[in-house]
C-alpha cells in the first residue's frame, strides 16, 4: 500500500477493511473472535478500543499463513469446535457465501472446507484441483505450478473452515521446504481427511487488496452492490455513478437521491426525502418529506417536511424540529430549533436553543465563544430577529420578542418585547466637502 497505516486499517466505504471482514461473520454469532497481528500490531489493536469481543494474537515473525495459524495453538487449547479462518485484507466476502460454507463444511462432515472459485484468468492464484463431488485431491501454488497444471481454472480463495481437533493435530507438522520458506496453510490438506471444495457464486467476492488500486477496485464492486440493493427496495437514484453511499446508510422507499449526492456513515433516510443535488449526509437522521439541497448535514436530525439549502451546513448534533426552513448559507452547530422555524439566509447560530415558529432574520447570528468558552443562547417562541442582529451569549430571549434590526443584543429579554441596541441615527445635512482646489502645476 506504500503506506505507514497497516493494510487492514485502509478504509472501505467508512471502514476499515478489517472491519468489513468481522462485519461479514457477525451473522454466523461466532464464539469467539481472534485477530492475529504481526505489522502494525499496536495500531491495529487500537482500532478497535469499543469492541471487548475482540482477541488479539500476536505473530511476531511473519512466516507465513500456517505460521499465522500456528499461533493459535496455546490460544485454543482443549477447543473441540470449528474455526472459520479468513484474511483481513479479503473485505467483499457476503454473509450468505460464509454461511454456505460453515453449512456445508458441519452437514459433510469435513475436516476441512475451502471457499474456491472458477475464474477466467488464475494467473497469481493457487490452484485446487477436485474430483466430481468437489472433494480436494491437492492444492498448488501458483507458482509451483507445471504448466498443464496452470491449465486448471479453479483457484483457492483463502477462506478455510477447519475441523480445529484435526488442525491442531496437523499444524505442528508443517514445514517450510518451498521457494518462500514459508510455512503454507493449503499444506495441512494433505494432512487432513475429508477436503471439500465450495465454489463461490460471485468471484469478485473474494479478490484481495494488496495495493490502492485495487482497493479503489474494491469500493467500485461495493457500491455496485449497495446502490442496486437500494434501487430494487424502491429508492430513485438519478445519476447512480456520481452518487455514493455507504454501507451502514439506511434508505426507506420514495426516497430521490439526486447525483453528486453522498451518503455516509449511520445515516438514516426516511421515506419522501429528496437529497441533492451536490449534499452530504453523514451519520445523520431526516425524518419523512425532508428536502436537502446543495448543502453539507452532518451528525444531526432534521425532523419531518423539513428543508435544508442550498449551501447550508448543519454540524455538531443540530437537532431540527419538523417544518422547519434552513436556508442559503446557514450554518448551525450544536443547536436545536422548534417545529416551524425559519433560518433562511446568511446566518450562523452556535450553541443555541430555539422555540417553535421562531423567526431568524437575515445575517442574525450567535456570538457563543468569548476565546476561551462556548456560551448558549436560547430563543422563546415566535420571537423574531431583524437582519443583522447580533446575540452575545450567554443570553435568553423570551416568547414573543422582536429584535429590531442591527442590534447587538448583551442582555436578556422578557417575554412580549421589542428590544432596539443600536446608536440613534444621526443625519448631518451639508455634509459634502467643497471641491478641492484646482492644481495650476
Amino acid at each position: 500500500m506504500k503506506s505507514s497505516l497497516p493494510k487492514v486499517l485502509h478504509s472501505l466505504g467508512g471502514r476499515s477493511l478489517l472491519q468489513c471482514v468481522l462485519d461479514s461473520t457477525t451473522a454466523l454469532q461466532p464464539d469467539r473472535r481472534l485477530v492475529i497481528v504481526g505489522f502494525g500490531a499496536d495500531q491495529v489493536r487500537s482500532s478497535f478500543p469499543q469492541d471487548p469481543t475482540l482477541e488479539f494474537v500476536e505473530q511476531t515473525q511473519q512466516l507465513g499463513t500456517g505460521h499465522a495459524v500456528q499461533q493459535l495453538l496455546p490460544v485454543l487449547q482443549g477447543y473441540a469446535g470449528d474455526v472459520l479462518v479468513l484474511n483481513g485484507d479479503v473485505p467483499l466476502l457476503r454473509p450468505d457465501t460464509l454461511t454456505q460454507l460453515l453449512a456445508t463444511h458441519q452437514q459433510q462432515g469435513n475436516a476441512v472446507t475451502l471457499l474456491t472459485a472458477v475464474l477466467d484468468n488464475p494467473k497469481g492464484y493457487g490452484r485446487v484441483f477436485c474430483d466430481s463431488q468437489n472433494q480436494v485431491s491437492q492444492i498448488i501454488e501458483d507458482r509451483d505450478c507445471t504448466p498443464e497444471q496452470r491449465q486448471n481454472p479453479r483457484i483457492n480463495a483463502g477462506v478455510y473452515c477447519f475441523r480445529w481437533s484435526a488442525l491442531a493435530e496437523a499444524l505442528p507438522q508443517l514445514s517450510n521446504d518451498n521457494d518462500q520458506q514459508e510455512y503454507y496453510l493449503t499444506a495441512v490438506m494433505a494432512l487432513m481427511q475429508p477436503v471439500m471444495a465450495v465454489d463461490v457464486a460471485d468471484a469478485q467476492e473474494i479478490l484481495g487488496i494488496n495495493d490502492r488500486l485495487q482497493l479503489a477496485t474494491a469500493y467500485s464492486i461495493l457500491q455496485t452492490r449497495i446502490k442496486e440493493q437500494w434501487m430494487r427496495a424502491g429508492v430513485t437514484l438519478v445519476d447512480p455513478a456520481s452518487i455514493t453511499i455507504d454501507p451502514e446508510v439506511m434508505i426507506e422507499p420514495d426516497v430521490v437521491i439526486e447525483p453528486q449526492t453522498h451518503l455516509k456513515g449511520r445515516s438514516h433516510l426516511h421515506t419522501g426525502c429528496r437529497i441533492g443535488p451536490g449534499s452530504l449526509i453523514e451519520n445523520s437522521t431526516l425524518g419523512e418529506g425532508c428536502t436537502v439541497l446543495f448543502s453539507v448535514v452532518s451528525e444531526s436530525t432534521v425532523q419531518a417536511g423539513s428543508r435544508v439549502g442550498p449551501y447550508a451546513h448543519l454540524r455538531g448534533h443540530v437537532q431540527v424540529g419538523a417544518g422547519c426552513r434552513v436556508g442559503n448559507f446557514v450554518e448551525l452547530k450544536n443547536t436545536t430549533l422548534g417545529d416551524r422555524v425559519n433560518v433562511a439566509h446568511l446566518s450562523y447560530l452556535g450553541d443555541a436553543t430555539l422555540g417553535d415558529r421562531v423567526n431568524i432574520g437575515a445575517g442574525t447570528i450567535t456570538a457563543n465563544y468569548d476565546g476561551v468558552n462556548k456560551h448558549p443562547t436560547v430563543i422563546g417562541d415566535r420571537t423574531k430577529t431583524g437582519s443583522n442582529s447580533v446575540l452575545v451569549a450567554p443570553v435568553t430571549l423570551g416568547a414573543d420578542v422582536t429584535i429590531a434590526a442591527g442590534s447587538v443584543i448583551t442582555e436578556d429579554v422578557q417575554a412580549d418585547a421589542l428590544a432596539i441596541a443600536r446608536a440613534r441615527q444621526i443625519i448631518k445635512p451639508g455634509w459634502r466637502l467643497s471641491s478641492p482646489p484646482t492644481s495650476n502645476s
